[in-house]
Order: structure tokens, then C-alpha cells, then sequence
């Protein structure tokens, strides 16, 4: 995966906040001309988001929807394709130890 990064800059609109992107942003990717939403990943970390009918909040409960979720496997996928000598199999002991930290959690 290649991923693009495009600078931009918090500045005042009106009586709020707003954060102005590079025009090449939205020449690539005019999907963005509409409504978005901003995810918080931690501190100094944003993901942004187009809004639509199949984004809604009451739809995003798999992992094909959740953008946190997308981003921590595109992060992951990237590290993994340009980092292929750090993936190693789990043993039998790191297994049992999950299995441990995990006993008795019921799943939502």
C-alpha cells in the first residue's frame, strides 16, 4: 500500500476552528469535498473520514467500518511488507498465555 500524505493548517473560520488541506488533496481525492468526521487515535494523531449513508455510526460495528480498525491493518500490512524479517509464529507458550489473560471475558 502507498501511502499519500498532504499538508495542511488549523486556522479560524468564523467563530470556530478549521483545518485548511493542500488543493492537491482534493484533486486526488474529491471524495473529500463532502462531509467528513475526525477520529482521535491518540495524542498528535488524526484519521479523517468521508461521512456517507453506508458510513453512518450506527453501521460501523465490523472491521470493515471501523476506521481505527482500518488503520491499525493498513499500519500493519505496511510493516509487514517492508519489515517481513520481524513476523514471527506465535508458540505454544504465548498462546496460553493469551488464553490466560483472556479467561472469563465475555465479548460485547
Amino acid at each position: 500500500m502507498n501511502l499519500q500524505t498532504f499538508s495542511g493548517k488549523s486556522t479560524p473560520i468564523g467563530n470556530s476552528n478549521g483545518i485548511r488541506f493542500d488543493a492537491a488533496l482534493f484533486k486526488a481525492h474529491p471524495e473529500f469535498f463532502g462531509e467528513v468526521k475526525a477520529t482521535v487515535l491518540g495524542p498528535g494523531q488524526m484519521l479523517v473520514s468521508v461521512l456517507s449513508a453506508e458510513a453512518s455510526p450506527a453501521n460501523a460495528v465490523d472491521d470493515e467500518s471501523n476506521p481505527v480498525m482500518q488503520a491499525f491493518l493498513h499500519f500493519l500490512e505496511r510493516q509487514m511488507t517492508e519489515h517481513p524479517e520481524l513476523v514471527e509464529p506465535m508458540d505454544e507458550a504465548e498462546l496460553a498465555q493469551i488464553a490466560a489473560l483472556v479467561e472469563g471475558v465475555e465479548p460485547d
